[in-house]
């Protein structure tokens, strides 16, 4: 039977976190992002307080999403998904960057390192313009091959097709060729975190991906930011998209594109919480 996607639910905190430390530890990109983002001892008290934290958030964020991939087999989670689905635009207050207050000292500060670079990037890509962010799809070690990886993937591709909206993350460099072939778009601009941030020899380079909508016809991300960030509206076998800038905003139509199938089976950690 197929993996589904399914909200995550009160009660399946414990485990869609147990998933998402797995994945990143058996990541060496992984690893090194959840050594600064939780320094302390990943233990059972860290993880009850984790999870009195987690459900505290769920019950005031009206934007941010927990999914989970069951294994209809078995009933077993095996991976989960984070995002924010900002289908409405947002004001300055509301996307304010809160940094890493779960820390202090010098160990928020280099969090924020990590993390300040992520935000940045995506205030100046969107600004307060609606769009799919999606932190992290994290899949269990023990399960790779069951395709919750692509079932994630196939679930923001719809969700972005049925919002009219791009579908934004920050990628593990090894995955890109995948992606692309979903109807990614690799973005020109990457994000570098530095190597005495991240305590290597090197620095690394986070490359940027967005997926825009099928109504978008052939608009890439870069002509969609420069044209203000037109809406799209699917109108039967054509595509439509209005500006925003203007009262009389001009139409155009443009050949339907036919949306790409998930076929390849991706395990991706995206270096955010």
């Amino acid at each position: 039977m197929p993996v589904v996607i399914l909200p995550a639910l009160i009660p399946d905190i414990r485990r869609i976190y147990e998933v998402y430390f797995a994945a990143f530890d058996a990541d060496y990109m992984g690893q090194l992002i959840l050594k600064i983002l939780f320094p302390q001892a990943i233990d059972e008290a860290f993880k009850t307080a984790h999870a009195a934290g987690t459900l505290q958030w769920w019950h005031g964020c009206d934007y941010q999403y927990t999914m989970k991939a069951v294994d209809t087999d078995t009933c077993q989670i095996i991976g989960m998904g984070l995002g924010d689905i900002l289908y409405k635009p947002r004001t300055v207050e509301e996307r304010a960057n809160h940094g890493a207050p779960w820390l202090e000292g010098e160990q928020r500060a280099r969090a924020e390192k990590i993390l300040n670079p992520l935000w940045e990037v995506r205030e100046k890509f969107f600004g307060g313009q609606p769009h799919i962010y999606c932190h992290v799809i994290a899949v269990d070690p023990a399960y790779q091959g069951r395709k919750a990886g692509a079932a994630f993937c196939e679930w923001a591709i719809d969700l972005g097709e049925r919002t009219q909206l791009p579908v934004y993350f920050e990628s593990s460099p090894s995955t890109v060729n995948l992606y692309k072939k979903m109807g990614f778009e690799l973005l020109p601009e990457s994000i570098v975190h530095k190597a005495e941030v991240l305590g290597t020899d090197t620095d690394i380079e986070v490359p940027l991906m967005v997926r825009m909508p099928s109504s978008a016809g052939s608009m890439t991300f870069e002509e969609w930011r420069s044209l203000d960030y037109p809406k799209f509206n699917a109108r039967g076998n054509s595509k439509v998209y209005q500006t925003g800038a203007s009262a009389n905003a001009a139409h155009v139509e443009q050949t339907q594109t036919k949306q790409l199938g998930v076929t390849a089976t991706v395990v991706a950690i995206s270096e955010a919480v």
